[in-house]
């Protein structure tokens, strides 16, 4: 896929298929992660599947949204305190996730103290954020607009008010 027609096309999935995530994709989108630019290049991210019914159940309680965690194939959380550097991270995982037909919603967490026991971290760690994955429940046909049609139908500023000049 074009990297603009993903950018433009890609929506948040918040209900999932009951079709797993093959391995090779999967890793594939974790790897975007590890592959995001960083300051100083530190990298100071790491990644926890959340794989155990249990922490699974315990990381739904504590986000925002618990039934993207509930219906998610993949959970991810991104361990790390640099928000700009785990957002590119974050972004690249989701990106790449669409260009294989693979959904994903980033997820706030409501209780982060929970969240943090819910997948085994030691009080000095962070989740900067909670990535769910998954084939969208509803097919979705990217391709199906060109990325300015996609741009025209986002639910975003027009960009001539988001630019300013000086």
């Amino acid at each position: 896929m074009d990297t603009w027609l993903a950018v433009a096309s890609r929506r948040e999935t918040r209900e999932y298929a009951d079709r797993p995530i093959p391995d090779d994709v999967l890793r594939t989108i974790l790897d975007a992660g590890r592959l995001a630019g960083s300051g100083s290049n530190k990298q100071p991210w790491r990644f926890v599947l959340v794989e155990s019914a249990d922490a699974r159940v315990r990381l739904a309680e504590a986000v925002f949204a618990p039934t993207n965690v509930q219906g998610a194939q993949v959970v991810v959380a991104i361990v790390g305190r640099s928000s700009f550097d785990t957002g590119r991270c974050a972004q690249n995982m989701l990106l790449t996730a669409w260009n294989a037909g693979v959904g994903g919603c980033p997820n706030g967490q409501q209780d982060p103290e929970a969240a943090q026991a819910a997948v085994g971290l030691d009080a000095d760690e962070t989740i900067a954020i909670v990535l769910t994955f998954g084939y969208p429940a509803h097919a979705r046909h990217p391709e199906q607009r060109t990325p300015e049609e996609w741009s025209a139908r986002a639910d975003r500023k027009p960009l001539d008010q988001l630019v300013e000049r000086v």
